[in-house]
């Protein structure tokens, strides 16, 4: 829940100036030469990555010339050549069968992505603006210039009419109580799982690995425990309860269940990703902590994982890659997103004026290890040429940024705010088409945290884009801080699983949201 304060420093503002910086802005370029580079661009990113290939080509066409020239004559004493050196093919074959048979004993196990689910709140827990700022008017918590601030941070947030908030705070006054936190969290997860199991077909006695993450609701019996009581899990279970790590722990915990299917023989892992809004409502007059009450809305999703091998005919994804960047090392980026009381002893998270520019140094990090595994070669070529040149010869050289919209199809970037996606979109260079599933997951369910990812996926499947071998790359922000992605292949073309969260309003989607 803490990275929410990401997206919404500078949405609350309406501040354009502050934002992660990768790059340096530059001014369009003249039209007709921006369109001469863009076919070179391509052209050249073509030739280089199809090198080996246009390698190759020459030397089997060579080969083949060569071998139909031979007659019989030539094969007999190419057979007599071989038997002569027996001794070395036998080596030679040797070491060849124990390399393979290494590396097909120690290479990492394909980790499949069967189908997930995201939880669609019932109707009467939906919050117009209209509804929130009257309820949050009767509470009589807050003063007239908290009010007014809610009041500007909404109309600036990217959230539509149609987001949900749970029930206690639909109470005048509300009830936060551990009870209905605890119901929240029920209904959430057990929605996500019910609809899961469903439509996988898969008992919950076969599910062998169980993760869960909740940032600011870590009952005891846990959250983890709540579920395996409830779909009475098998005994032998190895169940995680994640708490604490922000809106990327998502993310986290795929990485988790990623390392536990390599040591667990065919097995399914689920990982539920949540946040509690009950007990973690802010009712004090802090400007900096009242943000995430405007943007954090109910919401979760269950992922079906597996490595078996049969699975990967029905699977939606497998999965490629997972970079995971902690700056919590540093003082200010560890106390940028962080749970404390105000002055009249309220609870609440704050948020620190240095947190996009900690954001953007952690994105950084992040892409510039994610790169060289998902960048094409001729991307690599164009970043490191001129990283050299401005090492060695001229300083004054802007850094290129690489293309990442030529190593993936589709982006789920953490719908935490209207800035964060803003950002991303202009220091990553991405077209309107790139940020519309976040754009819109944040405009139908607000910032749901480490699940929002999730719903933005579903979107993008529920527009009918997924198509096979299409590439995935899911980012999101957390506190510590963080910044995690994971990338994913498509294994078909994809359809959108039944019980969507968007299977009935996809069709007003997108819309325009007002500046």
């Amino acid at each position: 829940m803490n990275q929410g304060g990401v997206a919404t420093t500078n949405g609350g503002s309406g501040s354009g100036s502050v934002g992660v910086r990768i790059q340096q802005s530059r001014r369009l370029p003249d039209f007709l030469q921006s369109v001469n580079l863009k076919y070179v661009k391509l052209g050249y990113h073509y030739l280089i990555s199809n090198l080996l290939t246009l390698c190759f080509i020459p030397a089997i066409a060579a080969l083949s010339i060569q071998v139909s020239q031979m007659n019989l004559d030539d094969l007999r004493q190419l057979w007599l050549h071989l038997q002569y050196n027996l001794v070395s093919i036998i080596i030679c074959s040797a070491i060849l069968v124990f390399g393979l048979t290494v590396y097909i004993m120690t290479r990492p196990r394909p980790v499949y992505l069967v189908d997930y689910s995201c939880y669609r709140p019932p109707d009467h827990l939906k919050a117009p603006y209209g509804r929130f700022l009257e309820h949050s008017r009767l509470t009589g918590d807050f003063d007239e210039s908290s009010l007014e601030f809610q009041r500007k941070i909404l109309e600036r947030s990217g959230l539509g009419e149609e987001t949900y908030v749970p029930k206690a705070m639909h109470s005048i006054p509300p009830t936060p109580s551990m009870a209905a936190a605890r119901e929240e969290a029920e209904e959430v997860m057990f929605g996500a799982l019910d609809t899961l199991f469903r439509n996988t077909n898969v008992s919950p006695k076969d599910i062998g690995i169980l993760v869960v993450n909740c940032s600011l609701f870590n009952p005891t019996p846990s959250l983890s425990a709540m579920i395996v009581n409830k779909y009475k899990l098998r005994g032998n279970i190895r169940s995680f309860n994640l708490g604490g790590m922000g809106c990327s722990a998502g993310v986290i915990a795929v990485d988790l269940a990623k390392d536990l299917l390599q040591v667990h023989r065919n097995t399914y892992a689920v990982v539920v990703s949540t946040e509690n809004i009950t007990q973690n409502w802010y009712f004090g007059n802090n400007k900096s902590m009242l943000i995430p009450n405007c943007l954090f809305r109910v919401g979760g999703s269950a992922v079906l994982l597996s490595n078996k091998s049969n699975d990967r005919r029905r699977a939606k994804y497998k999965l490629i890659h997972v970079v995971r960047t902690h700056r919590g090392a540093d003082d200010k980026a560890f106390r940028c997103v962080y749970q404390d009381q105000d002055d009249a002893g309220k609870t609440g998270v704050s948020l620190s004026k240095d947190l996009m520019a900690i954001a953007g140094g952690a994105l950084k990090t992040n892409i510039t290890t994610l790169g060289p595994l998902v960048l094409p070669i001729s991307e690599q070529l164009l970043f490191f040429t001129t990283l050299v040149v401005k090492k060695l010869f001229n300083a004054s050289v802007k850094p290129y940024i690489p293309d990442f919209k030529l190593a993936f199809d589709h982006f789920c970037i953490h719908a935490g705010g209207r800035a964060v996606i803003d950002e991303l979109e202009k220091n990553l260079q991405l077209l309107p088409i790139h940020v519309e599933a976040s754009r819109m997951t944040l405009h139908r369910f607000g910032n749901t945290s480490s699940s929002s990812i999730w719903y933005e996926l579903a979107y993008i499947e529920a527009k009918g884009r997924i198509r096979n071998r299409n590439r995935i790359w899911q980012i999101a922000f957390g506190s510590g801080f963080k910044c995690n992605s994971a990338v994913w292949q498509a294994l078909r073309n994809v359809k959108p699983s039944s019980n969507g969260p968007w299977e009935d309003c996809i069709d007003k989607y997108p819309v325009k949201i007002s500046s």
